[in-house]
């Protein structure tokens, strides 16, 4: 016999850490885009959006400089799934593939944590590969989670105390 709807059990909601960037095409106003896109993914709460950060760009250095924040969800989606509705706002922002890696772009939304889940897959690795190298990336997140423990690297508050933050300056 099956419960009735009010009684079936929902998917965990599970805590999850987006990076967002850009240099194009008025980097505020692209965040502030990503930022109401964030809020509206299905099965998922918007929890906190970090301050924002000036960051000197990683790659080619004839681009603009970054402008970097980081933001907190819950969801219901997989970790998958959520990566999957990254890509989609990605490209509902206008995002095209940068001509150069590292290049200019006018929205980068990365996951770079999904709970305590470790995962890699040709798509996907989690926690974000890079996490723990990007100043860009350390300072906002810290602000929303400074006690977050990035699997093999320890906890982000340790991890920002350990890069420089040359080039970065709040917004």
């Amino acid at each position: 016999m099956t419960p009735p709807p009010d009684m079936r059990a929902s998917p965990p909601w599970t805590p999850a850490w987006i990076g967002l960037g850009s240099n194009l095409d008025e980097p505020p106003r692209q965040l502030d885009a990503a930022t109401a896109g964030l809020a509206r993914l299905p099965r998922s709460r918007l929890v906190a959006v970090s301050r924002r950060y000036w960051s000197d760009p990683v790659g080619p250095q004839d681009q603009p400089r970054f402008l970097n924040a980081a933001a907190a969800l819950v969801t219901q989606l997989s970790a998958t799934e959520l990566h999957a509705a990254l890509r989609a706002l990605e490209t509902e922002l206008g995002k095209r593939p940068p001509a150069v890696r590292f290049g200019a772009r006018c929205i980068d939304l990365d996951l770079l944590a999904f709970g305590a889940l470790t995962l890699k897959t040709d798509s996907l690795e989690l926690p974000h590969p890079r996490l723990h190298e990007r100043a860009f990336v350390l300072y906002p997140l810290c602000e929303l989670a400074p006690e977050l423990w990035i699997a093999g690297r320890g906890r982000v508050a340790a991890l920002k105390a350990a890069v420089a933050g040359d080039g970065l300056s709040p917004q």
